[in-house]
């Protein structure tokens, strides 16, 4: 696989009591998401990228190519630009069939050989039952997988999703993700995705670049990013960390699976098709970790998970009865953060000061993939 050229966009765009100010050098491959409150600038820096907003200053760099520079003067029309753009609403055209919607996309290809064939296209998102039917018979998850079929049917070198799953309820949104997911781990393009739900953030991400009035607060790979304490995401209700691992068990009897990850070990619920060394992705809350000053007697606690840490940052959640601890775990093969959100009145109560040796309870860790 050859090495992926990072995309690299720097955008001054000025509105009205707004200003986007960005400057990014993100992957060539896998899963940007922009992620931020609403009025942040996720949209109007996607929006840039592709061209449908012209930013004061701006330069543009995908695969190798510069598409914009306001310094060179150069300037690459959306219809020139080589992406796919997916909205909230899948823009499908009514009066057509799925096929020929998908037909509509490919005839946009200039290459004598798009990059990826109708055929795998329509495998890739599993639509060949769909092909036959026209949107309006299409249930929300099923018309955005048609409209990001669509948008590959064009061989982009980038796609843009901007919040592809915010008009779909929760059932339908669990539909689609795994989806997405395929698209992640297949496809040799790079993704931006646009959301503010950090469920989304979690099983998507790879990059993640965190946005806040305009400005980049925070840009990296998605684990380190969102075990900050100084960003909003970690002080929410869905405060989480993402951990990085692989099955190291598979307990058929107890339908858990042992995830051995750089600083420590889980064992979690499993999921169908999990097998011993395939790699995961795990997600813990900070709802889901309690913290103890000293071990528990073993087989003293229904929590299972019990892992030596220390204390590494601590600060005040937004609710004044409550803090949120940051706890590093170490091992020999490397390190990994958990945050734990718990009572001010217990942190007081324990001690907790950073440095302090303790033990995380982990009663739930989710399995992602």
């Amino acid at each position: 696989m050859s090495i992926a050229q990072p995309i690299r966009a720097n955008f001054k765009l000025s509105r009205p009591g707004f200003t986007l100010d960005v400057d990014l050098t993100l992957p060539g491959r896998g899963i940007s998401v922009l992620y931020g409150a609403s009025g942040s600038g996720k949209t109007s820096l996607l929006r840039c990228v592709a061209g449908l907003e012209k930013a004061q200053t701006s330069f543009l760099e995908v695969a190798g190519e510069v598409w914009q520079d306001s310094h060179a003067k150069k300037w690459l029309p959306t219809h020139q630009r080589p992406l796919g753009y997916v909205f909230q609403e899948a823009s499908l055209f009514t009066h057509l069939d799925v096929k020929a919607n998908l037909a509509y996309g490919y005839r946009r290809v200039k290459a004598v050989t798009p990059r990826f064939s109708m055929d795998d296209t329509i495998e890739l998102l599993g639509i060949s039952h769909l092909l036959d039917r026209y949107s309006a018979t299409l249930s929300g998850g099923e018309r955005q997988r048609v409209a990001i079929a669509r948008a590959l049917a064009t061989s982009p070198r980038l796609l843009l999703l901007d919040e592809p799953l915010a008009a779909l309820d929760a059932a339908r949104k669990q539909d689609i993700l795994p989806w997405l997911e395929k698209l992640r781990d297949t496809l040799d393009i790079p993704m931006l995705y646009v959301s503010h739900a950090t469920d989304e953030v979690a099983r998507l991400a790879d990059t993640l670049v965190v946005l806040e009035l305009g400005h980049v607060r925070a840009c990296g790979a998605v684990g380190d990013v969102m075990a900050r304490l100084d960003l909003p995401m970690a002080l929410g209700e869905d405060a989480s960390v993402l951990i990085a691992g692989y099955a190291h068990e598979v307990s058929a009897e107890w339908h858990l699976c042992l995830v051995n990850f750089p600083g420590g070990q889980l064992w979690v619920r499993s999921m169908p098709g999990t097998a011993t060394g395939r790699a995961v992705r795990l997600r813990v809350l900070a709802r889901d970790v309690s913290i103890a000053s000293v071990a528990p007697a073993l087989g003293s606690s229904s929590i299972q998970n019990l892992l030596p840490c220390t204390v590494s940052a601590i600060c005040d959640a937004p609710h004044p009865a409550q803090a949120v601890v940051q706890l590093r775990l170490k091992t020999e093969t490397g390190e990994a953060f958990m945050l734990s959100r718990i009572t001010r009145r217990a942190a007081h109560t324990l001690g907790l000061c950073v440095g302090m040796p303790v033990w995380a309870q982990v009663k739930s860790a989710a399995l992602l993939d």
